[in-house]
């Protein structure tokens, strides 16, 4: 092994020793993100931020599709903006960050760098909304936003992180409702059909819930190491805000009446959850629609005649059928190097070419996510490596699903839940009354927390595991990113 071959193969470190190092690893070693100066904030690198447009993309399409339309406001929102509603700016007073100079003037307002737009957006739509006949606003933007953190890790929680917000005025609560129950559904398309990531979907409790929120819905993924991610939130607001700014429209009857309002979003941190799903010590493990390149061809033995020329003709034979695939021809790395490579990038298919594939109409293939090597004809190679991909995608998500399923259980009995705790993770559901003190004492006793109350509800009997009381919802409970 050369040299630069050495220096190119890094150890990642194996998930089993040490998880948070191996996650870290596999961000930077990947190239996905890197540190910047200032702590707690990161930069995300092309291959990281490729990943970020495949959310973009298939989420703005299907916004769009419902009616949404994106906007833009300002970074900088001023503090009696944020002071018009107590419980929100109570909620994140911890994690704001302020601009408190302007050059070399002193500002006579602080200004709040967004962790969130609802004050922002909801003084525009006090401006703008007049009747009935505008409603509904659906708006959405895709913006940056700062949360001051203090323990930070890239993807997952980091004090700057991009996202999207939609941000809906309705005509009536029923339409508000179903709005926030869209576009959830929405989310779990993206996790689900584009990440291959599996979720359980359900309502916070009321102590997890948005500030300022009638309701909050989410949707919650099991990593690899049994602890759960909350990949996407969707809030019914109620009147809260729009009665907190004075929004206000003419009904049909030409009455004053305040509109319904949501909010919703999902952020760069599903990034981090596809990583913890389905990578490995090897890597990145990437859902063939999640990659940026599907298919890397690697011609060998390249100086040799009609090699290139027929690895170029694989090339154009994948992409007429769609297929996001490119050819690596460097001459600067081995082949070795690049399989290495390509591997650790998580491409999900290696296609390997040389004069004897040639010479037996053939090629060699590697799946990612597979161990060993398969041989497959050159005739028609376009449809058997489109097929290989969409059986990838499946067969992602069915192994995340098992997994989850695998690390799911009941809980029988509250204390021996506590004891088996640290080396059982995973979802646990159990029966809880509602009381916000047992909630507490759930997470004070465990460090776990109630994820959700799933919308499919299961009869694990009568009373809380908690206390004992009379149940009212089974619950998933975890620990959690």
């Amino acid at each position: 092994m050369s040299k630069k071959e050495k220096n190119f193969v890094k150890e990642i470190t194996p998930m089993e020793e040490d998880f948070s190092r191996w996650y870290t690893d596999v961000v930077i070693k990947t190239e996905l993100a890197d540190y910047s100066p200032v702590k707690g904030f990161m930069v995300i690198r092309p291959y990281g931020y490729a990943l970020w447009e495949k959310i973009q993309q298939f989420a703005d399409e299907r916004f769009k599709a419902t009616g949404h339309k994106n906007m833009y406001f300002p970074l900088l929102i001023p503090e009696n903006l944020l002071n018009k509603e107590k419980e929100h700016v109570e909620g994140f007073a911890p994690e704001v960050a302020w601009v408190t100079k302007g050059g070399n003037q002193e500002l006579t307002e602080r200004l709040v760098v967004r962790p969130t737009s609802e004050t922002i957006i909801c003084h525009m739509y006090s401006k703008w909304l007049n009747s009935y006949r505008d409603l509904p606003y659906l708006y959405n933007q895709w913006c940056n936003v700062v949360r001051w953190e203090k323990t930070t890790r890239p993807f997952l929680r980091t004090s700057e992180f991009l996202w999207q917000e939609g941000h809906t005025l309705h005509e009536t609560e029923e339409e508000a409702q179903a709005e926030t129950l869209q576009m959830l559904e929405i989310y779990r398309q993206v996790a689900e059909e584009l990440m291959a990531i599996p979720v359980v979907r359900g309502q916070k409790s009321e102590k997890e819930k948005f500030a300022g929120a009638k309701a909050t819905y989410t949707m919650e993924a099991l990593m690899h190491d049994g602890q759960a991610l909350q990949a996407g939130t969707s809030h019914n607001l109620g009147q809260h805000f729009t009665k907190a700014f004075d929004i206000k429209f003419q009904d049909r009857n030409g009455q004053e009446q305040y509109p319904y309002h949501t909010s919703w979003g999902i952020s760069t941190r599903l990034i981090g959850g596809l990583i913890m799903v389905h990578s490995d010590n090897r890597g990145l493990v990437l859902p063939p629609k999640m990659a940026p390149v599907q298919v890397v061809i690697i011609p060998i033995a390249q100086n040799k005649e009609g090699v290139l020329d027929k690895a170029n003709e694989l090339l154009r034979k994948l992409k007429g059928k769609g297929i996001i695939a490119e050819l690596d021809s460097s001459t600067e790395n081995s082949p070795g190097w690049k399989f290495n490579q390509y591997e650790m990038k998580g491409y999900p298919i290696r296609i390997e070419i040389g004069p004897r594939d040639i010479e037996n109409n053939q090629a060699v293939v590697v799946r990612r996510d597979k161990p060993g090597k398969e041989t497959i004809p050159l005739d028609n190679i376009e449809n058997t490596i489109s097929g290989m991909l969409e059986a990838m995608q499946n067969e992602l998500f069915e192994k995340a699903k098992a997994h989850r399923e695998a690390n799911t259980y009941e809980v029988e009995d509250y204390e021996q839940y506590k004891k088996d705790l640290p080396n059982r993770p995973g979802f646990a559901k159990m029966m809880w009354c509602g009381d916000k003190a047992c909630e507490d004492k759930l997470k004070e006793e465990t460090r776990a927390t109630i994820r959700c109350i799933p919308f499919e509800q299961e009869d694990l009997g009568h009373k809380c595991h908690i206390c004992g009381k009379e149940a009212k919802h089974m619950v998933y409970v975890a620990r959690a990113y």
